[in-house]
């Protein structure tokens, strides 16, 4: 076997075989995306608390 014929198998084996991945995921992101969009609902309710309640009441009388 040649060296070229080796090199074209590495690199048909490296473009067709899919490394084997750790199934336990980024913790700590998610974490960090959950903290993160907690404090924005917290922040955007806290500044429009009362035109959100308008906007549901408003919102619920055109239904009913």
């Amino acid at each position: 076997m040649t060296a070229l014929n080796v090199l074209m198998i590495r690199a048909w084996v490296a473009l067709t075989v899919t490394p084997r991945h750790d199934d336990r995921g980024d913790v700590p992101g998610w974490v960090l995306i959950t903290v993160m969009t907690a404090g924005l609902v917290a922040i955007i309710y806290g500044v429009a608390k009362d035109e959100l309640r308008e906007m549901l009441r408003s919102a619920l009388n055109k239904v009913s």
